[in-house]
């Protein structure tokens, strides 16, 4: 992405508009439906594995490929049912509610301040509870689960875009350097972020990863 990505401009229809509503530039909007999508589509496959699981304990998930790549081993987990119930059921629902908030976008919907940071609330929330997942899959459970890791990227490139939309739009508060450098270099938070999990993940499997 460009910083077109993040700048959004009049000539684009993102500036408040009437009754204080905002919208997004066409990139935004676009992001939200990949990411969405992509969310969605893990869970989805993660539930369909958990719903064999229960009916086979025998079953093993086609993403569980050697000892530390285990699927079946993160749904066979208490840390997979946090709120009593399977943790994709859930991202059935808020992906879903992303991918709906971008297709929104894309046809040129505006929503008020307290809609996106409700918005910006959830992701957060997203990413603080996969961060909790992270901490659980690498050093409590001891597994991997690929398509959670696909639900962890899409969840923090998610976060990080709607927090620099809404600092870019003054909806959160931010000191004018910050908004300046964000606005610039959006791409640097998500890439940092992902980058180190990549690296805790190298690290806490090192000696598998390299014998």
């Amino acid at each position: 992405m460009t910083t077109a990505a993040v700048d959004d401009r009049t000539s684009n229809g993102t500036q408040d508009g009437p009754k204080g509503a905002t919208g997004s530039g066409r990139p935004l909007a676009l992001l939200l439906v990949i990411t969405g999508l992509a969310g969605l589509l893990a869970s989805w496959v993660i539930t369909l594995d958990k719903i064999k699981l229960l009916e086979d304990p025998g079953f093993e998930p086609g993403c569980s490929l050697n000892p530390v790549v285990a699927c079946g081993n993160i749904m066979k987990s208490e840390q997979a049912e946090a709120f009593g119930f399977p943790n994709p059921m859930l991202g059935l629902v808020t992906y879903a509610m992303v991918v709906s908030i971008g297709v929104g976008l894309l046809a040129g919907a505006r929503y008020r301040r307290w809609f996106w940071l409700g918005l910006n609330a959830g992701t957060l929330f997203g990413v603080g509870f996969c961060t909790w997942l992270q901490y659980q899959s690498l050093y409590n459970i001891g597994s991997l689960c690929l398509w959670c890791c696909l639900a962890w990227v899409a969840t923090i490139v998610m976060f990080c875009y709607v927090t620099t939309h809404n600092i870019k739009h003054r909806l959160l508060p931010a000191p004018k350097g910050l908004r300046s450098v964000l606005i610039e270099f959006h791409w640097l938070p998500p890439v940092l972020w992902i980058g180190i999990i990549g690296m805790l993940i190298l690290t806490r499997w090192w000696t598998f990863w390299t014998s």
